[in-house]
């Protein structure tokens, strides 16, 4: 792209650019940085995190897997760390549980080991610079100071939900916690603020023709937002008459396309072809149309209709299914995926301003009481974390940041050890701690790497899931009049960077409120999921992750100014003029991979890999949603409970 062109969409402005480098701050030319509290130190003897002012929420740019949180696994996994890491420096310490990773399910373990086991000492080691793991919180402050307005948005997990009721276990855990879902959304949720504004389809003109806004999303779009007349949106629009003809032919239809076949029939043979095949082979919809739809599985699947199969799509809500009638209720080969069951759990739904953070941070208060003020499930949003507590010497429990574990070996006898040492990278320098129990709550791909002793089955079946890369990226703009202007609050756009953008859900919640006017500072949330059609599900997945792994914050930059511009533009947006800041959260390993059996196989029961991988070694147990195979929270919160329980009966 020329330099004009860059000039145009305010590549050359001061915006908020904090990214962190192994675990120091490095402020990159903004207007805002010296209100701030500065989270670069020049004493590299004391962890950053133990320094006053380190508050890793407030930090744009590159998020989510950030530079330094991940080089050393990357050296571990690619075989020569070892070659150069040197001894690791014995701490003498020694606790009744460490815990790799400190995500919910590490979070979670720690809690339910406490329960059981009051009096014990726990370690919690994660390579990130802030805890949390997916539930990542992002804070903006448009005055430029944390005492002033602030915005929350997600970084990552969006919200409380589940295809299937919580268990007895998370739901006592949510309970313990204070987190009442349906009465948060009764009293939380504002009501009416986007009245008169609806969801839209952004068609680009590289894959369309022209720009142009459909508004009115088509069935499937938005879950929870159909809107079933978009048809009726489309004159003016580049898309060919016979193509617009189609697209409201499938909208509308209740044409029976498996005639002479029982619903369970009908289930079974829209397990086995993808939502593509379904609409241009049995629907038979002109070639033209799939490209509208290809995107709309990518947040829930990471992939697009091309590898997701059609009774996913069904039970999604998307067009095509009326006439088949088909009966409420799962199928063994349905995805993990919210609708298609007789009675959803509807009432136990909740997007806190942070997401799932939200859990995390009242984990983190429950475990390290000093650490956050306050008591309740609303207090906690504004509350501030004074991470300087974390990694206290008398606590019972201690959450140590920016340490990414390279190693986990019983000490002795694999049957008589009762010791395990675990090793771990932190700020250029290697260390070691003893634990009595380890519970490894991180991602199933990287636990042969840590614990080379595994057995060879179980270390291939750690290997299988090739968890999900995706992008949240959240932009602070000056107002959102464009939104309004356009009468739209969010908006589909396939064939661009990012998939889709829109509003946040708006929720006032203790102290929190959420911008009243379209005159107000906003964030919008915009969602990219890196995937290259006609591959297997996990192999798009490997070439999503490579993607961005190699993508510079740059190049984000810069197709979100575009993006913006264009979508937004009409209605009056100026990308050099509306963009605060910038935070871009990366996730080359994001969701757990759930089954996907248009290429995968159907396992018997305990065979599956998530079974196999989660098996209990010695003193080291597996907890985290790769081992459910199903990215949800409330899994996480299972799995460390069943973690939990193999350690202390053994």
């Amino acid at each position: 792209m020329s330099k004009s062109r860059d000039k145009e969409l305010g590549m050359d402005r001061s915006i908020t650019r904090r990214d962190f480098l192994n675990g120091v701050a490095v402020t990159v030319g903004t207007a805002t940085s010296s209100m701030l509290p500065s989270l670069a130190f020049a004493d590299t003897d004391i962890a950053p995190q133990d320094k006053p002012g380190y508050y890793p929420p407030i930090l744009t740019g590159m998020r989510g897997s950030h530079p330094g949180s991940f080089e050393g696994a990357h050296k571990l996994r690619d075989g020569i760390f070892w070659k150069s890491a040197g001894k690791p420096n014995d701490t003498g310490e020694s606790y009744d549980l460490v815990i790799v990773g400190g995500g919910i399910s590490g979070l979670a373990a720690a809690h339910f080991w406490r329960k059981q086991k009051p009096d014990a000492r726990i370690l919690i080691l994660d390579n990130h610079d802030d805890f949390g793991g997916h539930a990542k919180r992002n804070e903006f402050h448009p005055e430029g100071r944390p005492s002033g307005r602030m915005l929350l948005c997600n970084g990552g997990t969006w919200a409380i939900e589940s295809p299937v009721p919580y268990s007895k276990v998370a739901r006592g855990l949510m309970d313990e916690l204070g987190i009442d879902p349906s009465a948060l959304a009764a009293k939380c949720n504002v009501r009416g603020l986007y009245k008169g504004l609806t969801s839209g389809i952004f068609l680009n003109k590289e894959t369309f023709g022209a720009d142009f806004l459909v508004k009115g999303a088509p069935s499937g779009m938005f879950p929870g937002e159909i809107d079933n007349q978009a048809g009726n949106n489309l004159e003016g629009s580049p898309l060919a008459p016979e193509v617009r003809k189609d697209m409201i032919r499938l909208e509308s239809t209740t044409e029976d396309f498996l005639p002479g076949l029982t619903s369970d029939e009908k289930k079974d043979r829209l397990t086995h072809i993808s939502y593509k095949d379904f609409l241009l082979k049995i629907v038979k919809v002109n070639p033209k149309v799939i490209p509208i739809y290809q995107t709309r599985t990518h947040s829930l699947f990471g992939v697009g209709i091309d590898a997701v199969n059609a009774l996913d799509c069904w039970a999604l809500g998307f067009p095509g299914f009326k006439g088949l009638k088909l009966s409420p209720g799962p199928h063994p080969r349905m995805g993990y995926t919210p609708k298609g069951y007789a009675n959803p759990p509807k009432d136990y739904e909740f997007h806190f301003p942070d997401g799932n953070a939200t859990i995390a941070r009242l984990l983190v208060r429950r475990l390290v009481p000093t650490s956050t003020p306050g008591s309740t499930a609303e207090d906690i949003v504004t509350a501030k974390v004074d991470y300087a507590q974390l990694d206290r010497q008398d606590s019972p429990v201690r959450i140590r940041l920016s340490s990414i574990v390279v190693g986990a070996k019983h000490l002795g006898d694999l049957a008589t050890a009762n010791e395990v040492q675990v090793a771990y990278l932190r700020s250029g320098k290697l260390y070691s701690v003893r634990g009595k129990s380890v519970v490894m709550a991180c991602w199933n791909m990287m636990i042969p790497y840590l614990c080379p002793e595994l057995p060879d089955k179980q270390k291939e079946a750690l290997h299988y899931g090739a968890k999900v890369p995706l992008v949240y990226t959240n932009v602070q703009i000056k107002n959102w009049q464009a939104f309004e202007k356009l009468g739209i609050r969010s908006a589909s756009c396939p064939g661009m960077y990012h998939s889709q953008l829109g509003l946040d859900v708006p929720i006032d919640i203790g102290d929190y409120k959420f911008p009243k006017t379209p005159e107000d500072p906003m964030v919008v949330r915009m969602e990219r999921t890196p995937c290259m059609p006609g591959m297997s599900e996990r192999d798009q997945h490997r070439v999503g992750r490579a993607d961005l792994l190699s993508t510079s914050f740059e190049t984000f930059e810069r197709n979100i100014r575009e993006q913006l511009n264009r979508v937004l533009g009409p209605g009056g947006f100026d990308s050099a003029r509306d963009i605060e800041a910038i935070t871009v959260n990366r996730w080359p390993h994001g969701y757990a991979y759930e089954y996907n059996y248009l290429f995968d196989p159907e396992w018997p029961a305990g065979q599956s890999p998530a079974e196999i991988a989660r098996k209990p070694f010695g003193r080291i147990a597996i907890a985290n949603s790769d081992a459910a195979a199903a990215a949800y929270t409330d899994t996480a919160m299972d799995q460390a409970y069943r973690a939990v329980q193999e350690l202390l009966t053994a």
